[in-house]
């Protein structure tokens, strides 16, 4: 059976989006049919244990309702909807596709509310967004900000080389290993939505004179002289902001390329509050961090991977061959009883059977690693025309996944590149791993996604293309893009702005001497250093503080390496990797440098922020 799915796997799949399918050898798509083999046998053999949820269909305006809380802009409707100032920041913004995607949801739950006739303020939508065209002001980072309804989003042409597909012509899911691809930076400051409909309209223009078999390059992350952001660099409160940008952002894309974004409303199910299996990440996080106190990952997903590395990577057929399904079924009941006692006897485990025992874990989560939210848009991706725009739209998933769901499935990553490392050996490339993942990531048993045959045919290389692009591209999956951190500078800024005004007034409205405020304001804001330095901090080192001159060449190492050197021989190599350069206040809460942050750049997009030198927050895993 497996064979013959193979082989229908290489004839032309419902999916197909080109005609390079064949890049998806028999063999690869060999792995995925007898994983899901071995799945439906797991699945038999631990069938008392599994409680299928069936999801009803949602009314309507109820996703759209959801989307807009998520989105952070539950205050423009329902009964809040009298005082939506604080949203009028956030809206102002907004790039033109990224206002489109809210507007529309702003007027299906209009719609719907009117039909159900409720008595609360239904706002009319164009009052909601004729707020928002003013005139065009400086932001941070010198750029005019992006109003509503104008056509500003106007950048440099080079990101259109980046791919070489026009509107029309589909992708191949997965580009063969032996060829070597071209590389092209991923464009991370400007909207992906803007790009893609200057994509479209420049493909219009084009597409006769493109060639119809250039090749798909491979993408890398930029170089940005103000620093990468990466995911954990920021301040709980404007990753908040970001988490609401990412998901307009998202729904903007699609919108733009004519994709349904498949958004599934959380629901709430019957799981077990105790054990290890089929228990949720966060039952299991509060668990661990009882016995290991800010632990990210959960101890029973860290020991399985522990356990398959020490049994050595280079294993041929590792994560593909799979244990005995009795032995599995005994060894989880063993680990149920004697795992959080540390009686459980590692040595009898086998690596095939850790490694199923690992698969099993993730499968038998209540709600998928993917969340239950987000599983069908991940899914959705496949269906994006070119490849950057799969990347774009999976970095913007990540972006939106909780926490521990995050966490978990970077650790997961991370692990899958170190046996694809040791491909040589393993025989386990990145498309074998890619093919044996996907139906563990892909299909939650527990939300009655269980899919037809049909169905499962489907999304064979499509689900595996998505596998193959989470591992190749963690880094850059788990970078915020530029113009979602240059977006939270401006809603800051603006919102210092309208605090400001609000404390002058009170301030005045108290008969307190506002002339005398307003020199301690300019006095607070004049540091004590000439133009062209900053004073940085460092309070848990051996130097506190110390002036730095700014040059075009210096670096946040660079300013680290400077303090470093007055500590003692072993003080400097414990805190070496240990402590980070922060850019806290002025127009962001607080950001983590990346070491080539160039300090002059990042200064001049933020004057008014302070420098410290500190620890991250403890991330143990």
């Amino acid at each position: 059976m497996n064979q013959e799915n193979a082989t229908k796997a290489t004839e032309k799949p419902p999916f197909d989006h080109s005609s390079s399918q064949d890049s998806l050898d028999e063999l690869s798509m060999e792995d995925y049919w007898t994983e899901l083999e071995n799945i439906k046998k797991s699945n038999e053999n631990r069938q008392e244990d599994q409680e299928v949820v069936i999801i009803k269909e949602p009314d309507e305006g109820e996703l759209e309702e959801e989307w807009l809380k998520e989105a952070g802009l539950s205050n423009l409707f329902g009964e809040s909807a009298g005082d939506p100032q604080e949203s009028m920041v956030f809206l102002s913004t907004l790039t033109r596709t990224q206002a489109a995607a809210v507007q529309k949801r702003v007027e299906t739950v209009s719609q719907t509310l009117r039909k159900r006739n409720k008595q609360h303020q239904i706002p009319d939508v164009r009052d909601i967004f004729a707020q928002q065209r003013e005139p065009k002001e400086k932001t941070p980072d010198g750029t005019e900000s992006q109003s509503v309804g104008t056509n500003e989003n106007k950048y440099p042409g080079k990101d259109d080389q980046a791919s070489t597909f026009d509107g029309k012509k589909e992708p191949s899911p997965l580009v063969p290993e032996e060829v070597p691809a071209s590389e092209a930076d991923i464009n991370l400051e400007v909207s992906f939505a803007e790009q893609a409909v200057s994509q479209k309209e420049s493909s219009k223009k084009t597409q006769k004179s493109r060639g119809e078999d250039a090749p798909v390059p491979n993408f890398r992350l930029p170089k940005d002289k103000t620093g990468t952001t990466r995911i954990g660099d920021l301040a709980p409160q404007d990753m908040k902001k970001v988490c609401h940008l990412a998901l307009i952002e998202l729904t903007a894309l699609y919108d733009v390329l004519g994709v349904e974004l498949k958004q599934q409303k959380a629901v709430k199910i019957k799981t077990k509050d105790a054990g290890l299996f089929g228990v949720p990440l966060t039952v299991l996080l509060e668990q661990d961090q009882r016995k290991v106190p800010g632990t990210r990952i959960p101890l029973i997903f860290q020991k399985l991977v522990s356990r398959i590395e020490e049994g050595g990577l280079e294993t041929e057929g590792l994560l593909r061959i799979p244990g005995a399904a009795s032995r599995i079924k005994n060894l989880c009941q063993e680990l149920e009883a004697k795992f959080y006692e540390g009686t459980f006897n590692w040595e009898s485990v086998k690596q095939h059977d850790a490694a199923s025992l690992l698969k099993l874990f993730i499968r038998e989560l209540p709600q998928p690693l993917l969340s239950v939210e987000y599983l069908k848009a991940f899914q959705t991706v496949q269906n994006l025309p070119t490849k950057k725009q799969q990347l774009q739209a999976l970095n913007l998933l990540v972006i939106l996944l909780p926490d521990a769901n995050r966490d978990t499935l970077k650790a997961l990553l991370e692990f899958l590149q170190r046996v694809i490392d040791n491909k040589e050996k393993n025989k386990m490339t990145v498309m074998n791993v890619a093919m044996v993942m996907a139906p563990n990531l892909f299909m939650c048993q527990a939300l009655g996604l269980k899919s037809s045959e049909q169905r499962e045919f489907a999304m064979a290389a499509g689900t595996a293309n998505i596998m193959h692009l989470l591992m190749k591209y963690q880094k850059l999956l788990w970078t915020i893009p530029k113009f979602i951190v240059n977006q939270v500078r401006k809603q800051n800024t603006e919102n210092h702005r309208k605090d400001k005004k609000a404390m002058k007034k009170l301030l005045k409205k108290m008969a307190y001497d506002r002339e005398k405020y307003e020199k301690q304001e300019k006095n607070s804001n004049d540091a004590d250093v000439p133009q062209g330095v900053i004073r940085v901090q460092a309070p848990h080192l051996s130097k506190v503080s110390m002036a730095i001159q700014l040059t075009e060449e210096l670096k946040a190492s660079d300013v680290l390496a400077r303090f470093l050197s007055q500590e003692s021989g072993i003080a400097q190599t414990l805190k070496k990797g240990e402590v980070f350069l922060y850019e806290i206040g002025g127009n962001i809460g607080e950001r983590c440098l990346d070491d080539d942050t160039y300090m002059k750049d990042l200064y001049q997009l933020n004057p008014n922020a302070e420098w410290v030198i500190k620890s991250k927050p403890s991330q143990k895993t």
